[in-house]
């Protein structure tokens, strides 16, 4: 009796292993990936399932950012009653309540505001000189050199400690908070996009080139879009540093300049041991913070960056 020629199924196997294999599918965030039960010694399939709500709501970068404050809150809350003494470390509610007061009441928007229109007409006047001081460096090695050393001289030092000699040079008012505003922004944003300038690729300034552009438009089409996000940190970078240099400066010098921001505001509720509202400022500085970052930043950030498929 004959036995049936017996099949071997290496060649086989050995085969489907070197096939190419075919790409993945586009990942959606409401479908998760996994490996099916293996049938017969073949490969197991991929399997997709629709993810559990949990899973869909931690995908969700926004509310991962809203329970981590949560959490901070509570930790705060928590610290504030065990130590029970508002004089030196106020709770989060009874902060939240002096915050409300202060909102209600005017005091707060009109003190923000004030701080908000001194920091932008800085935050511009520092941009503007850091794009014109970048240009310089860009079009000509003596600019290089100039922005280089200015950069070394200038950056290190910290604007603050230029405000008594900016008070003597402007007088009392907002424009000795400008000027130490322009200072603490100009250096962090040059630096950035002069160094997002000399990381573009020479092929691109090339093909800029032979499409006939030169100066401010070779700069306009070609280094700033590829230069985007060493731009966009240096504008972060800088709108931090003149944010705290601004809060700084009226803490110190509010009183003789009569700014009347939040940083005054603060101060002057330290001096009548009014803790809940000095926590109050602290919080809004915190909360415009927020704010700018993630509204503003990001927004831009997902606009450019991210459309352009320059940041995963």
């Amino acid at each position: 009796m004959s036995s049936a020629p017996v099949l071997d199924a290496a060649p086989a196997r050995t085969a489907a292993a070197l096939a190419p294999s075919r790409p993945a599918p586009a990942t959606r965030p409401e479908i998760e990936r996994a490996l099916g039960p293996a049938r017969g010694g073949a490969a197991a399939p991929v399997v997709e399932k629709p993810l559990s709500v949990p899973e869909r709501l931690f995908n969700q970068g926004w509310l991962r950012k809203l329970v981590i404050l949560a959490v901070l809150a509570g930790i705060w809350e928590a610290y504030g009653r065990y130590l029970d003494n508002d004089l030196l470390f106020p709770t989060f509610s009874a902060t939240v309540e002096a915050l409300g007061r202060g909102i209600m009441d005017g005091t707060l928007p009109a003190r923000a505001w004030s701080s908000l229109k001194v920091l932008l007409m800085g935050y511009a006047a520092g941009v503007g000189l850091a794009s014109l001081l970048t240009g310089i460096a860009i079009a000509s090695r003596v600019g290089t050199d100039v922005l280089e050393t200015l950069t070394a001289m200038f950056n290190p030092l910290p604007a603050i400690a230029l405000l008594p000699l900016a008070l003597i040079w402007f007088g009392l008012g907002n424009g000795s908070l400008i000027f130490v505003l322009v200072h603490s922004v100009t250096w962090a944003i040059a630096l950035n996009t002069h160094s997002g300038f000399l990381s573009v690729s020479r092929t691109l300034t090339m093909v800029g080139r032979n499409y006939g552009l030169s100066g401010p438009r070779l700069i306009g089409k070609i280094l700033i879009p590829a230069a985007f996000p060493a731009i966009l940190t240096g504008l972060k970078v800088g709108w931090a540093f003149a944010w705290r240099t601004l809060i700084a400066a009226e803490l110190v010098f509010g009183v003789s300049s009569g700014s009347g921001g939040l940083g005054w505001f603060i101060f002057e509720n330290k001096n009548m041991l009014d803790i809940p509202n000095v926590f109050a400022g602290l919080l809004t500085v915190i909360l415009i913070g927020l704010v700018v970052e993630n509204l503003i930043f990001q927004t831009i950030e997902r606009r450019t960056i991210r459309r352009w498929g320059m940041q995963a």
